[in-house]
């Protein structure tokens, strides 16, 4: 995921914004992570690079 992003994404919950918290970065690209809205406290993980912004009783266990 490429940090510019968070100027666009935002909480499909809430339409919050979201927080970056990186766990794993190669170069700008973020690999692992999460997003969490500080609005609902929604946390949506990035992992290998890719941000899961499905709602959280839409995900797969």
């Amino acid at each position: 995921m490429k940090p510019d992003l968070l100027d666009i994404l935002r909480c499909p919950v809430c339409r919050g914004e979201l927080v970056l918290n990186v766990r794993t970065r190669e170069g700008e690209d973020i690999l692992a992570g999460s997003l969490r809205c500080g609005k609902c406290a929604v946390d949506y993980p990035i992992e290998d690079g890719i941000p899961d912004l499905l709602p959280p009783d839409e995900r797969d266990a």
